[in-house]
């Protein structure tokens, strides 16, 4: 695994709606958790496995269209590859790995825009 897909810290603010990831090479990522939710990687969410994979993924996560407002009720972290967010809706089988968290990374000019 790069060295660079691993995090150094992890913030989620639940108040103003987000999740943060300061990252190993240096970059600080802010993911709007609604938009998290909709680039959710589980076969559920993507429709089946035929969608599973990289040329499946989002290319910009704040173009995704949420369908409601979410937060997440909790966050584990899946031994040293991965973050479980479990969804106000329920939802709790997505694994975000540090390789998918990291593609999905929006510069702070993107975030201030949503």
């Amino acid at each position: 695994m790069n060295l660079s897909y691993r995090p150094t810290a992890i913030t989620l603010n639940k108040t103003e709606g987000y999740l943060e990831i300061a990252w190993a090479d240096g970059a600080a990522c802010r993911y709007p958790l609604s938009h998290l939710r909709e680039a959710c990687p589980c076969v559920e969410c993507r429709g089946g496995h035929q969608y599973m994979g990289r040329e499946f993924d989002p290319t910009d996560i704040l173009k995704l269209i949420p369908k409601r407002s979410y937060t997440i009720t909790g966050l584990e972290r899946v031994g040293n590859y991965a973050l479980q967010p479990i969804w106000d809706d329920g939802h709790a089988t997505g694994l975000y790995t540090w390789e998918y968290l990291r593609r999905l990374c929006a510069t702070e000019k993107d975030v201030n825009a949503v």
